[in-house]
Protein backbone atom coordinates (compact mmCIF):
# COMPACT_ATOMS: atom_id res chain seq x y z
CA UNK A 1 0.00 0.00 0.00
CA UNK A 2 0.88 3.59 -0.89
CA UNK A 3 1.30 5.72 2.23
CA UNK A 4 2.90 9.30 1.56
CA UNK A 5 5.24 10.78 3.96
CA UNK A 6 3.31 12.84 6.02
CA UNK A 7 0.69 9.93 6.19
CA UNK A 8 3.36 7.93 7.48
CA UNK A 9 4.53 10.48 10.21
CA UNK A 10 0.98 10.44 11.67
CA UNK A 11 0.41 7.11 11.73
CA UNK A 12 3.74 7.23 13.25
CA UNK A 13 2.19 9.56 16.08
CA UNK A 14 -0.94 7.65 16.45
CA UNK A 15 1.12 4.20 16.50
CA UNK A 16 2.90 5.80 19.94
CA UNK A 17 -0.26 6.73 21.48
CA UNK A 18 -1.45 9.74 20.09
CA UNK A 19 -5.00 10.39 18.50
CA UNK A 20 -6.75 12.37 16.05
CA UNK A 21 -9.67 14.86 17.48
CA UNK A 22 -12.32 15.55 15.46
CA UNK A 23 -14.81 18.26 15.21
CA UNK A 24 -17.74 18.74 13.29
CA UNK A 25 -20.04 21.51 11.36
CA UNK A 26 -23.49 22.39 11.65
CA UNK A 27 -24.22 19.74 8.91
CA UNK A 28 -22.83 16.89 10.60
CA UNK A 29 -19.72 16.52 8.72
CA UNK A 30 -16.02 16.92 9.75
CA UNK A 31 -14.43 20.19 8.96
CA UNK A 32 -11.63 20.26 10.82
CA UNK A 33 -9.08 17.75 12.90
CA UNK A 34 -6.14 18.04 15.37
CA UNK A 35 -3.97 15.53 15.67
CA UNK A 36 -2.19 15.33 19.47
CA UNK A 37 1.21 13.16 19.84
CA UNK A 38 1.13 10.75 23.32
CA UNK A 39 2.33 13.92 25.81
CA UNK A 40 -0.15 16.09 24.42
CA UNK A 41 1.61 18.51 21.92
CA UNK A 42 0.05 19.12 18.68
CA UNK A 43 0.77 17.74 15.20
CA UNK A 44 0.75 20.52 12.30
CA UNK A 45 1.45 18.08 9.89
CA UNK A 46 -2.07 16.67 10.06
CA UNK A 47 -4.36 18.23 7.40
CA UNK A 48 -7.95 17.06 6.81
CA UNK A 49 -6.81 16.25 3.52
CA UNK A 50 -4.38 13.52 5.21
CA UNK A 51 -6.98 12.78 7.54
CA UNK A 52 -9.22 11.80 4.76
CA UNK A 53 -6.61 9.40 3.14
CA UNK A 54 -6.06 7.64 6.09
CA UNK A 55 -10.39 7.08 6.92
CA UNK A 56 -10.15 5.75 3.21
CA UNK A 57 -7.31 3.40 3.63
CA UNK A 58 -8.83 2.33 7.15
CA UNK A 59 -5.65 3.08 8.74
CA UNK A 60 -7.55 4.89 11.46
CA UNK A 61 -10.78 4.26 13.61
CA UNK A 62 -12.53 6.11 16.47
CA UNK A 63 -14.90 3.88 18.54
CA UNK A 64 -18.04 5.42 20.21
CA UNK A 65 -17.74 9.12 19.09
CA UNK A 66 -14.53 9.44 20.67
CA UNK A 67 -10.79 10.55 19.17
CA UNK A 68 -9.32 8.79 16.04
CA UNK A 69 -6.86 6.41 16.77
CA UNK A 70 -4.91 3.86 14.99
CA UNK A 71 -6.39 0.57 13.43
CA UNK A 72 -4.71 -2.92 13.29
CA UNK A 73 -4.69 -2.04 9.90
CA UNK A 74 -2.48 1.23 10.72
CA UNK A 75 -0.66 -0.84 13.08
CA UNK A 76 0.51 -3.52 10.31
CA UNK A 77 1.49 -0.48 7.67
CA UNK A 78 3.28 1.84 10.05
CA UNK A 79 7.18 1.59 8.52
CA UNK A 80 9.77 2.14 11.27
CA UNK A 81 11.00 6.05 11.70
CA UNK A 82 14.77 6.81 11.18
CA UNK A 83 16.50 9.01 13.28
CA UNK A 84 16.87 11.47 10.88
CA UNK A 85 18.52 14.26 13.50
Amino acid sequence: MNISRGEQRVLHVLAQGGHIRHHRGDNGRIHHVDCFTRDGHRLADCTLETFGKLHRKRLIESHASGPYRISRKGRESVRAQADNR
